[in-house]
């Protein structure tokens, strides 16, 4: 079995949320490319991927984080969380969800809160 085979099943055993699998399907077609480029080994990067797309799909179904204002990647096991919230509970709820993932070993919460000024006009 090939490197970039080993990587696939790896990466589709390991992720057993179903609205995950097209994501990481797409990203397998650029695996070989991590591969070569990346000091983790396939089975490494497998977790790591699996991982954040746990933490994304636990933003996803929290009332205080928007999945799409927060940029989740993961290096063997560290969990960096980038971005920006209206508030400093989206931020702290952000990185309580990401510690909570099996496998997340440190989060480096990065997350801005911006505070929105309302425009008068």
């Amino acid at each position: 079995m090939s490197v970039c085979s080993r990587f696939l099943a790896a990466a589709l055993l390991g992720v057993s949320l179903s609205a995950c699998v097209p994501a990481l399907i797409g990203g397998a077609a650029v695996g070989g490319y991590y591969i070569g480029k990346d000091d983790r080994s396939a089975d490494q990067i497998a977790k790591d991927s699996t991982i954040t797309a746990r933490v994304k799909s636990r933003f996803i179904g929290d009332k205080y984080v928007d999945a799409f204002d927060i940029n989740v990647d993961t290096y063997e096991g560290k969990v960096t969380l980038q971005g920006e919230v209206n508030n400093n509970i989206a931020r702290e709820q952000a990185a309580k969800l990401a510690a909570a993932v099996e496998g997340v070993t440190a989060v480096d919460n990065k997350i801005k809160v911006i505070r929105k000024v309302p425009v008068e006009g």
